[in-house]
């Protein structure tokens, strides 16, 4: 085969994804990999925030836990040069959240919110809420994110 494009190595970028240096062994963590939202406050620097202690506008409301929920059935595959990060969809029993604008996936160290490494954030695009119902994070039928390895 000859060469015809650059990209990286998708297996290679899948293991630095589940490095061992991360919270039991990265994104596909059924343990420490959160998402927490919030409101449309929250001003994202994605070149400078790194860890959970950088969100300021976490959203409040019964039923909701500051700090969020674990994201449980996660999964990095690859396929056609891209990789794809999914999980479960999580959710919120007897809620009342006020306008919800984003989730914020990071590794929930166990500790203080300054060792909580911030992974992506994910644009609603409208504000949410619930009031006395379930409030259900439904990710995109193409994952929460993709890395397209082959540009």
């Amino acid at each position: 085969m000859a060469v015809t494009a650059s990209g990286y190595y998708g297996l290679t970028l899948e293991k630095m994804f589940n490095a061992t240096s991360l919270p039991t062994n990265g994104l596909e963590s059924e343990t420490a990999v959160k998402v927490l939202m919030v409101t449309d406050s929250e001003s994202p620097d994605f070149n400078a925030h790194n860890f959970r202690d950088d969100i300021t506008a976490e959203v409040t409301g019964t039923g909701y836990s500051a700090g969020g929920v674990v994201i449980t059935s996660t999964e990095l595959t690859i396929s056609g040069g891209v990789l794809t990060y999914d999980a479960a969809d999580p959710s919120w029993s007897s809620s009342t959240i006020s306008n919800a604008m984003a989730a914020v996936g990071y590794f929930g160290r166990g500790g203080a919110s300054s060792a909580d490494e911030l992974v992506w954030l994910s644009d609603f695009v409208t504000a949410a809420s619930s009031s006395s119902g379930t409030f259900t994070i439904q990710w995109h039928a193409s994952g929460i994110f993709t890395v397209d390895f082959t540009p």
